[in-house]
């Protein structure tokens, strides 16, 4: 046990390591959700106000609704990171190194995976702090704080377990970047920018029932002090446990698969 748990703190120096010392990925996909809080604060804020609270909303009522959408779509685009440096390891060899020696096998995994959650939360604390400086006022109490911190993490690792798996099976990490497109894309067919209530319905339908509307219904109203409904908690718990169980199940199968490269 003390053996795995120091390879696990290896790995994680290593991920660690690698981001601080290659951070113009991560800055890459920071500047995605960025530039979209600003955008649709600043250019599409007044017109987007008008879909919420029957059109009564104001750009403040829109920041207020955007901002826990906006986090989300900072842990898809973390997430996607995470693909690409799993891709880049296996195809420059360093994995099979890793394969030869006596280490825990399970820690070249879960060393992505901590190091991907703990650079997630630095980027949420920056969203979230932007989302401050331009008005969003959170409303939670300590309890909703921790219970809103516990559900990011969360999704953090479901959707970094996932995004693993898609770097072990991409050919590269350019094919990488493309199978975890839809960790960036759903997040945009969800109720991150206009209420689900506003779609049209085949698109209603998918939106109410995808990953990130019942996760991002539920923070946003952790965050708000507003209520977040059974159905809308169980839905994201429901959706995290199943995405993480999937995703370490992948993860594992394709790395104990014998290398193709």
């Amino acid at each position: 046990m003390s053996t795995a748990v120091r390879d696990n703190v290896t790995m994680l120096r290593r991920s660690l390591l690698h981001a601080r010392r290659y951070p113009s990925l991560t800055l890459n996909l920071l500047l995605t959700p960025v530039m979209l809080l600003l955008l649709f604060v600043y250019v599409f804020g007044n017109v987007m106000s008008a879909g919420i609270a029957g059109g009564h909303a104001d750009r403040a009522d829109y920041v207020a609704y955007l901002v826990p959408g906006i986090l989300l779509m900072t842990v898809g685009m973390t997430s996607l990171g995470t693909a690409v440096s799993v891709a880049t390891d296996m195809t420059e060899g360093i994995i099979a190194r890793f394969r030869t020696m006596a280490i825990s096998r399970a820690s070249v995994l879960t060393g992505h995976v901590i190091g991907s959650v703990i650079q997630t939360v630095l980027a949420l604390a920056v969203i979230l702090g932007l989302g401050v400086a331009i008005g969003f006022r959170p409303d939670a109490s300590p309890v909703e704080w921790l219970a809103a911190v516990a559900l990011m993490a969360l999704v953090s690792l479901a959707l970094t377990w996932i995004a693993v798996g898609i770097g072990l099976v991409s050919p590269n990490a350019e094919g990488a970047s493309n199978l975890g497109m839809p960790l960036t894309m759903l997040p945009l067919l969800s109720s991150a920018f206009v209420p689900v209530d506003a779609m049209p319905a085949g698109f209603r339908w998918f939106a109410e029932y995808q990953p990130f509307s019942p996760v991002i219904e539920t923070l946003r109203g952790l965050l708000l002090g507003t209520g977040i409904g059974t159905k809308n908690a169980a839905l994201a718990l429901g959706w995290c446990v199943a995405l993480t169980v999937l995703g370490y199940l992948w993860s594992k199968a394709s790395f104990n698969r014998e290398p193709r490269r």
